[in-house]
């Protein structure tokens, strides 16, 4: 008989590489202990179940910007830390500022991927957690639980195993799917598992989403204590990944006889799911529009919980963490407060990700001129910050902090040096009681000149330990799905329902309306809108540009103030390749598919290797 621990349920079961090794539980303990008999009976017992996996599922968040290495579980790693960071670090938003214990992203980012794997990794963890999944569907089916019940619990241990398995088909293309529960005894060609081709794991995900959703086994509405997925967010994933797979499918290539890519015949069906999904969450949300200030309402999008636009959040409160022999213990707060705001900061830290000046252009002015800057002109005058960023998208002063920017009572300071009435420029000490340089500066350096606002609470406590901010961790929000639904609308040829998509958005950020539509407009306006949201860098990847976009050289911006000037002004320099010779960004096309790794392969010679690893 299988025991389990009876207080909290953990269940842990350890797999190989090649999914081999199914251990028995483990921690187990003399005393306290109930049989499987009891916890399949009892639905207090089955809540604690799937709430591990909930939990072990939810430690990356939103399989956008998952955050772990294969040492997902260091603390600096995890969302206490640092890790949540790197899904921006690596693509053309931002570069690695503050680099305490995570100096990966800069290597991972000129090109570093290689056989060994590394960064992103979510393999093993993630079949850790389907195998949890399978025993919960396999013995939940012949549970005496009410049944209606029963069904929403199966319901949402398959959104969590399709949740699982989209994580790992956008990074490996074809993974092997495992939808049973294995034993030891069961032959060999079902424990060492081929892989399933890409477009096979696409339908599979999409499958489950729709007999969930045909067959109303969630609820419409969430309870909002619980975080648990609805009808709605079931919806939301089958939005993003078949958009995700139409993109491949249009932009990709079939490799390994079939194993990678899918077939261009495929994307128009792949788009008309994603636009369907999307059109169907249209009838139920709307985009949250509560603020008449334009910058705080775009702020409150990320701060206010349960508002109108929230599909599906990862829950935090102010409930402490702690750090335990350098790993992350206790809580339902998060590091981002703490990694991200400008000064002050605990450890004189802070600015985590610095936007590059690129990221910045990108936000175009309010009656929709383009954002690009002049870097001669501006360069060849001194300006105030007013002039420098007038008018401006609310969005970027809602997603971007720069010089003066405020910030708790006072004014972020990137001025790195003070420029002299004879010309010179001093870069260390004061001159008549004015610094030569900011209060910003990060290991020595004051990065690009910018730093991430967006979900940046001005009532975090930032002078304290990691782990400090409540603020909800969106997952889905109809804002991602409108843009969902404008791509597939105009790849499916409704340009007018994808034009009117995007103005809705731009409505609501306070920018001038576009007149017509096009494939450009609609990445450029994803780009803006979901700017540190953990979705560039995937997009760019499906939409085969990473190659071209994330090897480019990027530019940040030097604030040197003029001694004597009120209001202050500054004299401009643009720090091209910023990034450094070093740290290049390179983006090879191999690199469209994440290597299984000589491990993996080793351990099971039916996992083939993706192609020029």
């Amino acid at each position: 008989m299988r025991n389990y621990k009876k207080s909290i349920l953990l269940v842990f079961f350890t797999i190989t590489t090649t999914m081999t090794s199914c251990l028995d539980v483990l921690d187990k303990e003399p005393l306290d202990m109930i049989s499987d008999k009891a916890v399949w009976n009892d639905p207090v017992l089955i809540e604690s179940y799937l709430s591990e996996c909930y939990y072990q599922t939810s430690v990356f968040v939103n399989e956008t910007p998952t955050y772990f290495s294969k040492d997902f579980d260091s603390f600096w790693q995890s969302e206490a830390g640092m890790g949540m960071h790197w899904i921006n670090e690596i693509a053309d938003e931002a570069m690695a500022h503050w680099k305490y214990n995570t100096d990966a992203a800069p290597v991972f980012k000129a090109g570093g991927l290689n056989i060994g794997g590394g960064l992103l990794e979510w393999w093993e963890h993630s079949y850790v957690i389907i195998r949890k999944l399978n025993e919960f569907l396999q013995r939940l089916s012949s549970s005496p639980i009410d049944a209606n019940l029963r069904n929403q619990r199966m319901a949402e241990a398959r959104f969590l195993r399709a949740f699982n398995y989209f994580a790992m088909v956008k990074r490996y293309g074809a993974v092997p799917l495992i939808t049973v529960l294995q034993n030891m005894d069961d032959p060999k060609e079902e424990l060492y598992v081929k892989r399933t081709p890409e477009k096979d794991v696409y339908d599979f995900i999409l499958s489950e989403m729709d007999d969930i959703i045909n067959n109303n086994y969630l609820p419409d509405v969430a309870d909002s204590k619980t975080g648990r997925p609805t009808k709605y967010v079931a919806l939301a994933l089958k939005s993003r990944a078949a958009l995700y797979a139409g993109s491949i499918a249009q932009f990709g290539k079939v490799q390994l006889e079939g194993l990678l890519g899918i077939p261009s015949s495929e994307a128009e069906g792949y788009y008309l799911q994603s636009y369907l999904a999307s059109k169907e969450i249209k009838k139920k949300f709307s985009l949250y529009n509560s603020d008449s200030d334009k910058v705080t309402n775009f702020k409150n999008i990320f701060l206010v919980k349960n508002n109108n636009e929230v599909i599906f959040a990862k829950h935090h409160n102010s409930s402490p963490a702690s750090i335990d022999s350098g790993q992350y213990s206790g809580g339902h707060c998060w590091g981002y407060d703490f990694a991200q705001c400008p000064k002050p900061h605990a450890w004189n830290a802070g600015n985590k990700d610095a936007p590059y000046l690129e990221m910045a252009e990108e936000f175009e002015y309010t009656d929709g001129r383009p954002g690009t800057l002049n870097r001669q002109q501006i360069t060849n005058r001194e300006w105030t910050t007013e002039e420098l960023w007038k008018d401006k998208d609310p969005r970027f002063f809602a997603t971007i902090y720069t010089q003066n920017t405020e910030w708790k009572g006072t004014k972020v300071d990137f001025h790195n040096g003070l420029r002299l009435s004879n010309g010179t420029i001093l870069t260390e000490g004061s001159y008549e009681g004015v610094q030569a340089l900011g209060t910003q500066s990060v290991d020595n350096s004051f990065g690009t000149g910018f730093g991430v606002m967006k979900y940046l609470d001005e009532n975090s406590n930032t002078l304290q330990m990691p782990g400090i901010s409540s603020t909800d961790y969106i997952i889905f929000r109809f804002g991602e799905i409108l843009l969902n639904f404008a791509e597939a609308a105009f790849e499916l040829n409704k340009p007018e329902e994808a034009l009117d998509a995007i103005n809705a958005l731009r409505t609501r950020a306070g920018i001038a309306e576009l007149e017509n539509i096009d494939r450009d407009k609609i990445r450029h306006e994803r780009k803006v809108e979901l700017a540190y949201e953990g979705h560039r860098y995937w997009d760019v990847r499906r939409w085969r540009k990473a190659t071209d976009v994330l090897s480019r050289p990027n530019s940040g911006l030097r604030y040197i103030l003029i001694h004597g000037t009120n209001p202050p002004k500054y004299k401009l320099e643009v720090l091209d390749n910023i990034d450094g010779a070093a740290n290049a960004p390179k983006f090879y096309e191999h690199q469209y598919y994440f290597p299984i790794t000589l491990g993996r392969t080793g351990n099971n010679s039916n996992l083939v290797e993706n192609p020029e690893y």
